[in-house]
């Protein structure tokens, strides 16, 4: 009688027609007791986010639970259940019992999911307040990565990082996942090696001023694919234009990593450019073919194939060409300039405003030289805008003239 009972009360549940209780029968099989009146309370964990909701039935004469969280369409059961909401809002659960009796009334309650929007360190981490989501990179700046002793003190500090760690994309959004893009390859044990792209959820715990990030894959990471105390890292910076995360090693010792926001191709380009403030390149006298002309992007080169590592004249391989985020560019000669067709000549050193933006032709950028006697590099240029083909942290590959119908000179520099 007791296994009927149940499965008459299980079909009662998962019935959408059938929400009161049944009318006894005069038979063997009759359901006999009293009618559940269905209740529950709820009790939301605030002290981490995304907000864990246990759900607790108080429902009188029930042996079957069934719950609606109002977010999903997963339910849950038993008396005693727990909810994981990720977006913040109004949300409505209920509870349908079942018993001895039948089918209980439904109980349904109305109450508010909290947001971590309101901690600087989630909002800056996700853009919660824009778009829900954002990109980091490691920053291409000295000292993006700093280790510390477990007392405080500085142990070691990154100088110019390796590419394949520059590259690499850490993306969060305010539902609380995690994805992380190597690009080509993962810089681990001192080499660039195997991408290890993995994907998690996080929860953001409120403590300090910040907070914490806590992955919930045990495989990933964020920054440096060094096994991370627990996952977790603090936030010790955040901010529109940084983000500073720490994390405890194995060993006691803590590594601090800076992160600057995911920049466009052409946004990167200029900061390649500049350093972020100024940055001084020279032509690359020790690379073979350090200038090539020919008469489009179609055909670089058949003008003038290059020389040797090496050849080119004194005074051209120690020209300066120094470019600022304030779009000021300036061109220190040295003792002497090679002018086209008339040799090494008296310096033209001097500045210019320049004007950045997308490229016109082969190039991921290009700038535009507003002095009409300034040049880089070349003093019989086609003209003075100058396309970036390919730009890292210590090279660059720059062309000048139109792509078609004229004269293309491409110049190999590195950083100063």
């Amino acid at each position: 009688m007791t296994s009927f009972f149940r499965k008459a009360a299980w079909m009662l549940l998962a019935s959408p027609l059938v929400l009161a209780s049944c009318q006894k029968e005069d038979d063997d099989n009759t359901l006999e007791g009293p009618v559940p009146v269905s209740d529950f309370t709820v009790s939301l964990n605030t002290s981490q986010f995304p907000i864990v909701a246990t759900f607790t039935s108080t429902s009188k004469d029930a042996f079957l639970f069934q719950w609606n969280f109002g977010d999903t369409p997963v339910r849950g059961s038993g008396p005693v259940v727990t909810h994981t909401y990720k977006r913040p809002g109004p949300v409505t659960a209920t509870l349908t019992t079942a018993g001895p009796g039948g089918t209980g009334n439904v109980a349904s309650k109305e109450f508010d999911i909290p947001t971590a929007c309101g901690n600087n360190g989630f909002a800056v981490l996700t853009a919660c307040a824009t778009s829900g989501a954002t990109t980091w990179t490691i920053s291409d700046q000295p000292r993006a990565i700093v280790k510390l002793a477990a007392n405080g003190t500085e142990i070691s500090a990154s100088g110019v990082l390796p590419a394949c760690q520059l590259d690499d994309q850490f993306s969060f959004t305010s539902v609380y996942t995690f994805s992380y893009d190597a690009g080509a390859s993962t810089f681990a044990n001192g080499a660039c090696g195997d991408a290890l792209s993995l994907n998690a959820d996080f929860v953001y715990k409120v403590n300090g001023s910040l907070g914490q990030i806590i992955l919930q894959n045990k495989r990933s990471f964020i920054g440096l694919p060094d096994s991370v105390v627990n996952k977790t890292y603090d936030i010790v910076e955040a901010s529109a234009t940084r983000l500073r995360l720490q994390g405890t090693n194995p060993d006691g010792t803590k590594t601090i990593v800076t992160y600057a926001p995911q920049l466009s191709a052409l946004d990167r380009a200029k900061r390649l450019l500049t350093g972020g403030s100024s940055r001084t390149w020279v032509l690359d006298n020790t690379q073979e073919k350090t200038i090539v002309v020919g008469p489009s992007d179609a055909d670089p080169t058949s003008y003038f194939g290059g020389g040797a590592a090496g050849s080119l004249p004194g005074c051209q391989a120690d020209d300066e060409f120094t470019f600022s985020d304030a779009g000021v560019y300036t061109y220190n000669a040295k003792a002497e300039t090679l002018v086209a067709g008339a040799g090494c000549g008296a310096p033209l050193s001097g500045t210019s405003a320049f004007t950045f933006g997308g490229a016109t032709g082969a190039g991921i950028a290009q700038f535009e030289l507003a002095r009409p006697t300034s040049f880089i590099g070349v003093t019989d240029a086609n003209n003075r805008i100058y396309r970036i083909l390919a730009i890292t942290e210590q090279t660059m590959l720059l062309r000048v003239g139109p792509p078609t119908g004229g004269v293309v000179h491409t110049m190999k520099l590195r950083v100063k």
